[in-house]
């Protein structure tokens, strides 16, 4: 799908939504200076080309009892397209790893990865990522404190 070309008014209206999704269609048109309906219009094909992809509720990592942060990197033995697409679908469908990238450089894949505990991790780690098979080594970094999050792309 091509890039949609994104003006000035579209830009406002991402930004009001990214610090906001439940924002009212009329406190939004009116943030961004639009009527509903035209404002409605935007969102609707914002929507449709794919630029917003979904409305969520960002949680508190640590008010829902996950804690700890670890970052895995994760080297395969071989760079394969089956391996690595197999690697890609079976990591997909655990809930601890919150992100998964194919990365360029000494490791194949990097994984944020979150759990109420050591322990908690340590069973992740034994019973799901030690079973793939093609993994060549992997390295776990805790992290000791969040100094920035945010899921808010900088939209301009």
């Amino acid at each position: 799908m091509p890039t949609p070309i994104l003006d000035a008014m579209d830009l406002k209206i991402l930004r009001n939504l990214q610090s906001d999704g439940r924002m009212s269609l009329a406190d939004l048109a009116a943030k961004v200076g639009l009527s509903p309906s035209p404002c409605l219009r935007r969102v609707r094909l914002l929507e449709k080309a794919g630029v917003i992809t979904r409305y969520v509720a960002v949680l508190d990592q640590v008010a829902v009892g996950l804690p700890v942060s670890v970052f895995v990197s994760v080297k395969l033995e071989k760079q394969k397209e089956d391996l690595l697409d197999r690697f890609a679908k079976t990591i997909a469908r655990w809930p601890e790893v919150l992100e998964c990238y194919l990365m360029t450089g000494p490791r194949d894949y990097w994984l944020r990865v979150v759990v109420p505990d050591l322990a908690a991790y340590e069973r992740f780690l034994k019973t799901k990522l030690t079973r793939l098979e093609g993994i060549a080594s992997i390295e776990s970094s805790f992290a000791l404190e969040q100094v920035k999050y945010t899921n808010v792309l900088p939209v301009e």
